[in-house]
């Protein structure tokens, strides 16, 4: 089986200058429309059209306000000048200085996007030197174990650190890891998530791969998709503690 993570799925309020924003705030090429209202950010475009996964996938989406965020980007920097740097044109961009509970004196600094996203400028860490700014997906847990097999299964990647309360997730190709972090403190709540992520099975059918998920344990929600609507093609998934994932129809590719 061979998985792809195709697409962080993130609901705006104004897609079209999120997405511009984010294009500029990452250094990445904001690109075809996916669908009317929906944009595409990714790192490049080749000369023949193609381009790296994952992409941003930017569209509205219900009450944002009310939505968990449950995950986040970490920005790379390669030096404390570099990450003052980007800390200070972020800034100047539009991005404002969030608390989330972090010591005063964290190496990271946490910051918001206009429409109130956290995200996270690092500290110049060797694990993430060879990434380009995106140096991670972090996904906060309940129970980062009990998740691990589902997001496992889902990306296709190899479990490189398997801790109690963090779990690493790479791909085989040099793009951000997904991290998986117990935050038991958390709240606990039944919305929907702002960002989630897309999934597309290459060389087996999407029902197989979704009958696999669900026997791990994920489940079905019901987040107001039409069952009847042919143009949904993809499968909506949740995992143990009710994050969205998309598995998307299979390719051959």
């Amino acid at each position: 089986m061979t998985m792809r993570l195709e697409n962080v799925g993130i609901d705006a309020r104004e897609p079209r200058a999120l997405a511009e924003w984010w294009a500029e705030a990452l250094g990445w090429v904001l690109h075809d429309e996916e669908a009317p209202g929906v944009f595409d950010v990714c790192e490049k475009v080749a000369d023949d059209g193609s381009y790296p996964f994952p992409e941003l996938v930017i569209g509205v989406g219900g009450d944002v306000a009310t939505m968990r965020e449950r995950i986040h980007f970490d920005l790379n920097s390669f030096s404390l000048d570099d990450q003052a740097a980007t800390v200070e044109r972020l800034l100047a961009l539009g991005a404002t200085r969030a608390d989330v509970g972090q010591a005063a004196d964290a190496p990271f600094v946490v910051l918001a996007d206009p429409e109130g996203n956290n995200f996270c400028v690092l500290d110049p860490r060797p694990e993430y030197a060879g990434l380009g700014s995106l140096a991670g997906l972090t996904l906060a847990a309940h129970d980062a174990q009990a998740i691990k097999d589902v997001w496992r299964v889902a990306t296709g990647w190899e479990v490189t650190r398997d801790e109690p309360d963090y779990v690493v997730l790479e791909s085989p190709d040099a793009v951000a890891p997904l991290e998986i972090i117990t935050r038991p403190t958390m709240a606990r709540h039944e919305a929907k998530n702002r960002i989630h992520l897309d999934v597309r099975p290459i060389g087996e059918p999407q029902a197989d791969v979704v009958a696999r998920l669900l026997a791990l344990g994920a489940t079905r929600p019901d987040i107001g998709q039409d069952p009847d609507d042919p143009t949904i093609t993809w499968v909506t998934l949740a995992d143990q503690e009710g994050n969205e994932l998309c598995v998307l129809a299979s390719r051959d590719e």
